[in-house]
């Protein structure tokens, strides 16, 4: 059986019926049971991102210290590269078996995805062919910006964690990556949320509603300043936002007479944003029956 609850699931249960975050204690002084959480990233190629993601690791293992963390990279590109420089990474699918294979009973895996989009329905797919081999029990955690109350709340967290030196009228650009899929919609609603907190704060993607070309005429400052949307700081980061490539947006701007001041720090960086990914996890293993 595939455990795996959506954030809409979960609001219609009733208070009753609603898992409790005690089941994490519960869970923990469980040693007659096995539980494992995988964390899936895209992936990390560098010190720098493996280093932000184990800042991510370890603040899991604080909230689960009964439990063993895994990490599985969804990127075939990432993990061929990897390989080459001999350095091991697995896919979900293979991770999930490896889990199997030493006898865990429960998994709860966390996506650090933005939207549940294709990749996301991808990941769940995966996910369904381990469970139909394994009948393992499953629970899969929903990416950042799932529920309407998610969106609020990195609207909020956005917000919070804007450049110190940036002022008040300076223009700030967070660049997603966006897609051509329905919960692409979400980052338009995010966009217009955080406008209404700050007219001078943007919201982009690189595919999808709300691209650059749309934010250009709505820019009043000289220095704009561009932080990305996205898990990790990667190739979008360093070359589709703030590279020198014509078609980077930094290039772009300052094509259009703006000076461009890039942040390279991504969302797992800001610990009002990490701590959603971490109560989608918390809420994803309370659902499994072993809570």
């Amino acid at each position: 059986m595939l455990w795996a609850f959506t954030g809409q699931q979960r609001h219609e249960q009733s208070a009753a019926e609603r898992p409790q975050l005690l089941c994490l204690t519960k869970c923990s002084k469980k040693t007659a049971m096995k539980h494992a959480i995988l964390l899936v990233a895209y992936g990390a190629c560098t010190l720098e991102g493996r280093r932000v993601l184990a800042q991510f690791d370890l603040r899991v293992r604080e909230v689960f210290p009964g439990h063993s963390v895994r990490w599985a990279y969804s990127s075939e590109v990432l993990r061929k590269r990897l390989a080459g420089k001999r350095q091991k990474s697995d896919s979900v699918d293979k991770a999930l078996l490896r889990i199997w294979f030493e006898h865990f009973d429960t998994v709860v895996l966390q996506p650090l995805q933005t939207i549940p989009g294709r990749e996301h329905e991808e990941l769940k797919a995966d996910v369904a062919r381990v469970v139909e081999k394994t009948d393992m029990p499953i629970a899969v955690g929903e990416p950042l910006l799932t529920s309407h109350d998610d969106i609020r709340r990195v609207a909020a967290s956005l917000l919070q964690h804007l450049p110190a030196s940036r002022a008040p009228s300076e223009d700030v650009i967070f660049m997603g990556h966006g897609s051509r899929h329905p919960a692409s919609a979400r980052y338009a609603e995010l966009h217009k949320l955080v406008q209404s907190m700050d007219k001078n704060v943007h919201v982009g993607t690189m595919e999808g509603l709300v691209t650059l070309d749309a934010l250009l005429p709505q820019l009043s400052s000289q220095l704009v300043w561009l932080m990305p949307l996205l898990a990790t700081v990667g190739s979008h980061t360093l070359k589709d936002m703030a590279g020198c490539e014509r078609t980077s947006w930094r290039s772009r701007l300052e094509a259009s007479g703006h000076r461009c001041h890039p942040v390279l720090k991504g969302c797992v960086e800001h610990s009002a944003i990490a701590e959603i990914w971490l109560d989608h996890l918390k809420a994803a293993a309370c659902s499994l029956p072993s809570c």
